[in-house]
């Protein structure tokens, strides 16, 4: 199977970080190309960026499934357009937040997040809330790393996701620890495979709990039970109304970007 994670920010800095942290996790049979967005800002930090990047994800997310890919994983635990790429897509598409929760349960009875910045916190409570998984969510936590600056100092943004996690789960009892940035998970993962003694704790990587989740949808959908609704949620607009669907769609198309 094909699986395009996309870096959804506009720069190529963090890829190489990725690929080598998620090719050790991935089944033989599975092929991960990882992108990153033409245009917009270089990162979604705040949420007036986070709308335009949100676009351009799902430009990206619609190349990707012209371009063959089996499933696509926007790799951020924003899960930004997340639901809208659904809507528009027929490929399976992983958030790699919801698809740390939903494995939440087989690491601990309860979970805390571990994220990257202060303005990070209330989006993530936001987004449990929205999924429904408040009740064993102990903590939302941040070590003060901004995403640009990780990648000049993988090892010691390892040791704050680690120190934090270990300390919030002294603190208010979780069980696991998700971490809630994709490039910090990136880090951490590069340290552990580096050598660093890390592996003491139950903490939980999105990215690759985005690929496992990914692979199974993949392998769902082959046998025919990835049966998505498009009932209500995640119904089509081209379905009320195909004509405004049409319109709608050039927006999402790839030459987009020069209107």
């Amino acid at each position: 199977m094909r699986i395009c994670f996309l870096n959804p920010f506009g720069t190529d800095a963090y890829d190489e970080l990725i690929m080598e942290v998620l090719l050790p996790t991935l089944d033989g049979s599975t092929e991960l190309v990882v992108r990153h967005l033409k245009a917009g800002p270089r990162n979604i930090d705040y949420y007036a960026p986070k709308q335009l990047v949100q676009v351009e994800i799902l430009r990206a997310a619609k190349q990707a499934e012209r371009d063959g890919f089996d499933a696509l994983i926007i790799g951020c635990v924003y899960d930004p357009a997340l639901t809208e790429a659904r809507e528009l897509l027929d490929i399976p598409v992983v958030g790699p937040l919801e698809a740390s929760i939903a494995f939440s349960r087989a690491f601990g009875h309860s979970y805390a997040v571990v994220t990257d910045h202060h303005k990070a916190v209330p989006e993530l409570r936001d987004r449990i809330r929205i999924y429904g998984a408040e009740a064993n969510c102990r903590a939302v936590e941040a070590i003060d790393w901004f995403v640009e600056d990780m990648i000049g100092d993988t090892a010691a943004v390892a040791k704050d996701i680690h120190d934090m996690a270990r300390e919030v789960m002294v603190r208010t009892g979780a069980e696991t620890v998700i971490v809630g940035c994709t490039i910090v998970a990136a880090c951490f993962e590069k340290a552990c495979l580096d050598g660093a003694d890390l592996n003491d704790l139950s903490i939980i990587n999105p990215n690759v709990l985005a690929v496992k989740m990914a692979e199974s949808l993949v392998a769902l959908q082959r046998a025919g039970q990835y049966r998505m609704s498009r009932a209500a949620y995640y119904q089509r607009l081209d379905d009320h109304n195909p004509a405004e669907a049409a319109d709608v769609a050039r927006y999402f198309a790839e030459e987009a970007r020069q209107l």
